[in-house]
Formats: structure tokens, sequence, C-alpha cells
């Protein structure tokens, strides 16, 4: 298994794979969460390279080699500007695999934990050359995120500097990106959700509620959408959690 340290498109990542593969190999992209870094989800790497998937792990901006040492109050201001930043740039890690004739088998997945799972969520919307995703403790409502996070800032005493407007203004722009306005942009893709149920990060209701309502959308295919839920974890994937995401969504790829 080769880890290899690699820049496409001006984005550093890891390109993780084996000798085995070549240009019919299946890919995912998995993306990290926020204040991680591509090496924190190797873990992750390991278990797709055993199944035949080739993985790409880039890092998003100010993370990992890309860190400017921001303070977290300045980082959280910038969270969604970074997921926006990494929806756009999942388009450009795909054309750089074109260009590198690694997408012959036509299978594409996209998956993440935390902010990578709302990435993912994401580029669902953005993106019909995605085979099949998985999303870890993310949410797919951008904009009831992005209104609970205000609410936490709130209740724990910090002052967000953004005016009505501008906060206004946000919703507007997450809108574009939350599939939960357009959940038909599923296209009955193979999708896994997993959350643990303490979750206070990413409130767990909300993507299940969410869920329940995909179901819809899914009764050609329901064996496409599955969600797992683990009752004592919080906002952390277990081991277990790690195998039941690469089993299931290797199963749609390899």
């Amino acid at each position: 298994m080769f880890v290899q340290n690699d820049m496409w498109s001006e984005i550093p990542l890891l390109h993780v794979y084996d000798d085995k593969m070549d240009e019919h190999t299946p890919v995912v992209i998995f993306l990290h969460g926020f204040q991680s870094a591509k090496e924190h989800n190797l873990h992750y790497a390991y278990q797709f390279v055993k199944k035949g998937i080739r993985v790409i792990m880039p890092d998003a901006k100010f993370h990992g080699d890309r860190t400017e040492n921001l303070p977290e109050e300045k980082m959280n201001l910038h969270f969604w500007g970074i997921v926006i930043n990494s929806i756009e740039e999942v388009g450009k890690i795909y054309d750089e695999l074109k260009i590198r004739g690694l997408t012959a088998s036509g299978k594409i997945g996209v998956a993440g934990s935390s902010m990578g799972g709302i990435v993912t969520s994401g580029c669902l919307k953005q993106y019909d050359w995605i085979t099949g995703a998985a999303i870890c403790m993310g949410a797919p409502g951008f904009v009831d995120l992005a209104n609970y996070q205000l609410q936490q800032f709130a209740a724990l005493g910090i002052d967000v500097p953004m005016t009505e407007e501008q906060k206004l203004q946000t919703q507007t722009l997450l809108a574009d990106y939350d599939i939960t306005k357009t959940p038909e942009k599923f296209q009955q893709r193979p999708v896994l959700f997993w959350h643990g149920e303490k979750d206070q990060t990413v409130p767990f209701k909300n993507t299940y509620h969410f869920y329940m309502q995909l179901r819809s959308y899914y009764r050609q295919n329901p064996d496409y959408l599955k969600f797992i839920s683990s009752k004592n974890d919080g906002h952390k994937v277990p081991r277990a959690g790690v195998l039941a995401v690469t089993d299931w969504l290797s199963q749609y790829l390899a």
C-alpha cells in the first residue's frame, strides 16, 4: 500500500493505493473534518484500499499543509467559506482524475466525516458524476446547521461580528448548496449516513429527520439509502462505524 504526498491543482493531498490498481480502479475522495487534516483519516483509506478502492484525501483550506495558524475564533468565522471552497475543489480533483486517466471505472465515491460529511452533502447537489457517498456526522441542511451554530455561539456568550443583513446573505448563499432544498438531486444514488445520537456538534435529529423524508425518493431502490445510528456515540466515529461505512460504500463501487 502506497501513501503518496501530492499536489493537484494547488491542492495538497494524499493519494493512497496499491500496486494492483490501474485506471479501472474505483476511486473515493475522502474529506476530513474541521480543524483536522488529511492524514488523520488514513484509517478510512486503509480499509478502502483493502477493498480495492483508490483513495484521494485533500487538505481543506486553512487545514493541514495549508494552515495559516488562525486562532479558533477566526477559524469558526471561516467555516462556511471553507465548506464551499472544498465543494469547488472536489470538482477540481475530479478533473485531475480525468486528466490522469483514473476514471475509466466510472465509479467515483465521495465521503467524509464532520465538516467532510457536510462537504459531501453539498457535492451531491453539485455533481452528478458521483456514484455514491458516505456522510459521517454531516448535516445536509446547511441553512439549519448555520442557524444552530449561531444559537450555540449566543448561548456561550460568543459575539459573532455579523449584521442581520450579512446573516441573511450567508443563508441565501448556503441555500444554493443545501441539498435538503432539492432532495431530488440525490438521484437515487447509494448514500449512507452515519451519526451518533449524542452528537452536540452536528445535531443527530436534524439529519435523521431529513433521512426519513428522503426515503420517499428511494422507493424504487430502498437499499441504496441507509442510516446507521449509534446510541452511545457523540461527535466521533468509532472503529465499528469506520468498518460499516467503508464496507457499505465499497460494495457499490468495487
